[in-house]
């Protein structure tokens, strides 16, 4: 595997020599993963958050954003739609949403596990470590825990004065307890720089995380950050780029947000170092309605509708849907 020097990532983020880079990415991903490609189907079972995260449209200040809840069955029926139609990671994700107990996520976990062959992955939030601890026992694999920066003081100010040590701690642990972590940044976000970026880099590599991802910043009209200018495209395809010969073993998704862009955008990216593609399997009805930033999930389509044009855009690039839950590779020694 590559090793580089700071300088030399700085010289890459800068696009000194984008051909090298993606190639360099592009020959990492294929040396661990071959050509197969992850999917992550993703249940958006609730868009309301307790968070004032200034560049969320999900944010409790919002009151633009229709909100909704799903019921325990509707949230089942989603997930084993997609687990029927090949899906072997299912992602349970909400904003900060309190409403629903312990109990309750359990319950959804447990069935899962014993009807499908899955891993489930959960991005519920700032739910109590007794939470996760709980529902590591009833079968969930993975956390998604994103930071968006590396920066305390930037990250303070984001996430309305939230602790960046406490966010790092929870990383810290549901690792603890078994959990494969996910984490990642928002490149480009407003306050931000090139030397932020490269610190970005070289912080998630140190975390030694599962599953990482990057993905460019885009405006959302319902929030402070409203007239900010969007992050760099480009830069964000170098950023994910580094990230995959940083971290040969981890997950990378091709994220939404690239398609937002661009309408190729995670077709490129899986072009380009990335091994993850998470459609989301929410029901039409709901799905425009998670809307953290414009642009996603804006086609309304059944959920093995959207997992058929997963695997066909897969394929299509000449890789291989992969039939496996994808777990991390890091615990395979490939570091």
């Amino acid at each position: 595997m590559y090793e580089l020097s700071k300088l030399e990532i700085l010289n890459y983020l800068n696009g000194h020599n984008d051909d090298e880079l993606f190639e360099l990415a592009d020959q990492t991903r294929k040396y661990i993963f071959g050509n197969e490609i992850f999917i992550r189907a993703i249940v958006e079972f609730s868009n309301v958050c307790n968070k004032k995260c200034f560049y969320c449209g999900l944010r409790a200040p919002n009151s633009k954003i229709n909100r909704y809840r799903l019921d325990l069955p509707t949230i089942l029926e989603a997930a084993e739609t997609a687990a029927s139609n090949g899906a072997r990671t299912i992602v349970l994700q909400s904003g900060d949403d309190f409403s629903y107990t312990k109990k309750q996520i359990g319950e959804l976990v447990t069935e899962l596990k014993n009807r499908y062959d899955v891993a489930v992955t959960l991005s519920v939030g700032d739910r109590g470590l007794d939470e996760y601890a709980y529902w590591a026992q009833c079968g969930a694999d993975r956390c998604l825990i994103k930071l968006e920066t590396s920066n305390p003081e930037l990250y303070e100010k984001i996430r309305s004065g939230e602790s960046f040590e406490a966010r790092l701690h929870r990383i810290k642990s549901l690792r603890d307890m078994g959990y494969e972590i996910g984490s990642g940044i928002i490149v480009g976000l407003p306050g931000s720089n090139i030397k932020d970026i490269l610190q970005d880099l070289l912080f998630l590599t140190d975390l030694k995380l599962d599953m990482i991802a990057a993905g460019p910043f885009i405006p959302h009209p319902d929030t402070p950050f409203a007239e900010c200018a969007a992050g760099d495209l480009l830069l964000s395809y170098r950023v994910t780029a580094l990230l995959r010969i940083l971290n040969p073993g981890a997950n990378i998704p091709a994220t939404s947000a690239l398609d937002s862009f661009d309408s190729r955008g995670r077709e490129l990216g899986l072009g380009r170092g990335c091994n993850v593609i998470m459609p989301s399997v929410t029901p039409s009805a709901h799905r425009a309605d998670y809307n953290i930033y414009p642009g996603k999930n804006s086609v309304a389509i059944d959920v093995s509708d959207s997992l058929f044009q997963t695997e066909n855009m897969i394929r299509n690039l000449n890789f291989i849907p992969s039939s496996s839950k994808g777990f991390s590779r890091r615990s395979k020694n490939v570091q």
